[in-house]
């Protein structure tokens, strides 16, 4: 049975679903993000902003100079979370093998069903259009990694001024001569540096690379040269995934100011601890491994972890060991541009505890279920745990 894949990725999707609330936003230049005296980013930007050279992940600061009447329009993202979320149970109405990969993408294995796969893009297309007024772009071809880079491809051609609404249909035993006159970069995994090694040998196309001894391309970039020699060839056997595993839970901050206030500082690591164990709580995930991530003012990143016995979803613990993760990292004082946590080697299953673990575990339980429920009846911050200066704690134990 030939297997058929389509890739479908909502074209400009944060900045559609903000045109659905407001029209007037059509055909301008606008950008959803950051502010720019905070350090933003543009998370999205409009087909208008993108004619002036604007694109996602650039500081908004450079985007507001080089397009100067640039509208910047603060993300709503428990409206694109559920605007994906109708999207997805809409394809899921296809075929059960979907495979989302993130906010505004997926996959669908369409292999069973009948009928032409080129019609079924369209139908997807417009029910899409239809239901929920935005717009797509779908790929479609014998795998993943052709399916997703004729997406790509459909939507650089679209002739279309404003979305592209490109469907791009690659016949199969016509991957290679389709990814042939494309440019190296095209291919998943090959960035800046590789393209740029690459170049140097020679190799500017996709066609290129193929015609490249595997045991060549071994030699030069390890078991990622085997991957590529495969890919530069449209070979790719990788299954739909349609169902992941958590493997972490993190949140991080970046402050709109360097910052060396140390109370500042312990205040934003409690907030990012309480937002985890959220998380965590409504998972029903406990976590073993607590990482502290730190970049300074020179973009200077540092991460430092510590793993408990035992994991725990308890807030009072893990924010106990960031704290100690915190007073080995910035023993320098210097100033901080940004700081996150994470908790990692997740797992369901619920402790084992001592007599005297599960008391005062029990204890911890009883108050966090407390403040849980005045946050529900009395709103966020009716009540807040005090933070405690472990320094402090020495100093006047006696």
């Amino acid at each position: 049975m030939t297997r058929i894949i389509i890739h479908i990725d909502l074209d400009a999707f944060f900045c559609a679903v903000e045109e659905l609330f407001d029209p007037n936003l059509h055909g301008t230049a606008f950008a959803v993000g950051g502010l720019p005296d905070q350090r933003g980013v543009v998370s999205s930007c409009s087909y208008t902003a993108r004619k002036f050279g604007v694109h996602s992940g650039m500081p908004m600061a450079k985007a507001l100079k080089i397009c100067s009447n640039l509208k910047i329009i603060r993300p709503k993202f428990k409206k694109y979370e559920q605007y994906s979320k109708n999207v997805i149970q809409l394809l899921s109405q296809y075929t059960p093998l979907v495979e989302q990969i993130s906010i505004d993408e997926a996959f669908l294995d369409v292999s069973d069903l009948l009928g032409s796969s080129e019609a079924l893009a369209h139908q997807i297309q417009q029910k899409v259009k239809e239901l929920y007024k935005l717009p797509s772009s779908l790929g479609v071809a014998s795998n993943k990694l052709v399916a997703k880079i004729a997406t790509d491809v459909g939507k650089s051609r679209s002739k279309r001024t404003d979305y592209p609404y490109a469907i791009t249909i690659v016949p199969t035993g016509a991957e290679q001569d389709f990814l042939a006159p494309l440019p190296v970069s095209a291919l998943i995994g090959v960035g800046p540096k590789t393209a740029s090694k690459m170049d140097s040998m020679g190799i500017h196309t996709i066609g290129d690379l193929a015609g490249r001894a595997e045991r060549e391309l071994t030699d030069l970039f390890g078991k990622f040269g085997h991957e590529l020699f495969l890919h530069s060839k449209g070979i790719d056997d990788r299954p739909l995934v349609t169902s992941h595993k958590v493997k972490s839970i993190s949140t991080e901050t970046t402050f709109p100011k360097d910052i060396k206030d140390e109370k500042i500082l312990r205040s934003t690591l409690h907030d990012l601890t309480q937002a985890v164990c959220k998380r965590l709580d409504i998972s029903g995930l406990k976590g073993s491994t607590i990482r502290l991530k730190l970049r300074w003012a020179d973009f200077t990143t540092i991460t430092r972890q510590a793993t408990f016995d035992s994991p725990t979803d308890q807030e009072a613990l893990i924010y106990a060991k960031v704290c100690e993760l915190f007073e080995m990292s910035w023993r320098t004082r210097e100033r901080i541009r940004l700081l996150g946590i994470s908790v990692s080697n997740l797992d369901t299953v619920p402790k084992q505890l001592s007599l005297w673990d599960a008391i005062n575990s029990a204890k911890e339980e009883k108050l966090s279920n407390a403040l849980h429920n005045l946050e529900i009846r009395f709103g966020k911050k009716i009540i807040q745990r005090g933070i405690v200066n472990s320094t402090e704690l020495t100093e006047n134990k006696d």
